[in-house]
């Protein structure tokens, strides 16, 4: 950085300098930005001091600025009102501009996606930015305006709207559900299981409660995603582990089914997360009133698949 480009006086003062030239009033100033006017004088002599001029003097009872005051003063109130305006515009863009939104890929592609028909993107206040990322985005930094996320619903910092909870059972192509239980944990213990990474608890508890006891397939894959498990699954290349809520759409078109009738509740559950800032946002009560809407709908479909 140059050196002119070094602001060499604390800002606070030059700030508090400003407002009080405006008002010609120290009192003013201080109800202005939020201090009192002892903290008010305590700045100005810290500028003086900084600067070596008065800028200011006492008339008697009234406040009056310097020579020196009365050439520094509107340049500060221009400054300032450009760092305002600068900062209102931005404000303004994200306010009227779309929603930031991001999510898991397995949610996006598999829970998000196949409902989007019934989004009403046309409408004002509806409009969305969607991203797809493993990474949990900072929202208090303001990476994203709203994020869903899979957990137990507790994160610093931002609210957590429940959207469902997941219960996770075996599954794979829908014609293994057709067979008899020995002929299909005969099928199973020749597949290739391909398992999420964040699954490997959920399969030992769904395996060790398994009625008939546990089964163990010819081969295990891990996998970074459980969508990427269920896509294997529905190509047919194995078996997976995963959310029924989530393989919901999956298992209605046929695509997948559940085996062996067995599942288990994952003690975790998807979130609308969202900075309490955003909570009045015209743009996320509207997103957060579709998503509970169709999570609502969804979990009467996912009743009927059990």
């Amino acid at each position: 950085m140059t050196e002119t480009m070094r602001l060499n006086v604390p800002l606070n003062a030059l700030r508090a300098f400003e407002a009080a030239a405006r008002h010609l009033s120290i009192k003013d100033a201080g109800a202005e930005i939020g201090v009192t006017p002892s903290a008010v004088s305590h700045q100005l002599r810290i500028l003086e001091e900084l600067l070596g001029v008065d800028l200011m003097r006492r008339a008697g009872p009234r406040l009056e600025l310097t020579e020196t005051g009365r050439v520094l003063a509107p340049e500060l109130t221009a400054g300032f009102t450009r760092i305002i305006d600068a900062v209102g515009a931005l404000k303004n863009e994200r306010k009227l501009g779309p929603l930031r939104l991001s999510m898991l890929p397995t949610f996006a592609v598999h829970w998000f996606s196949p409902r989007l028909a019934t989004y009403p993107f046309t409408r004002s206040g509806f409009e969305l930015l969607i991203s797809a990322t493993q990474t949990a985005v900072d929202l208090t930094a303001g990476v994203a305006d709203a994020a869903v996320r899979h957990g137990k619903g507790s994160w610093p910092g931002v609210l957590a709207e429940h959207l469902f909870e997941e219960n996770v059972a075996l599954l794979g192509k829908a014609e293994l559900a057709t067979k008899d239980e020995a002929s299909l944990r005969k099928s199973i213990e020749r597949a290739n299981l391909f398992l999420s990474q964040h699954r490997r608890e959920n399969f030992e508890r769904w395996n060790d409660t398994l009625p008939g006891g546990p089964i163990k397939p010819a081969a295990i894959t891990i996998v970074d995603s459980a969508g990427l498990g269920l896509k294997a699954a529905i190509d047919g290349a194995g078996l997976t582990l995963v959310g029924t809520e989530i393989a919901g759409q999956d298992i209605v078109a046929g695509r997948v089914a559940p085996l062996l009738g067995h599942q288990i509740p994952a003690n975790a559950g998807y979130y609308l997360c969202y900075p309490p800032a955003l909570e009045r946002d015209r743009r996320l009560r509207n997103v957060r009133a579709w998503m509970l809407a169709e999570a609502a709908r969804s979990s009467g479909a996912t009743e009927e698949i059990r």
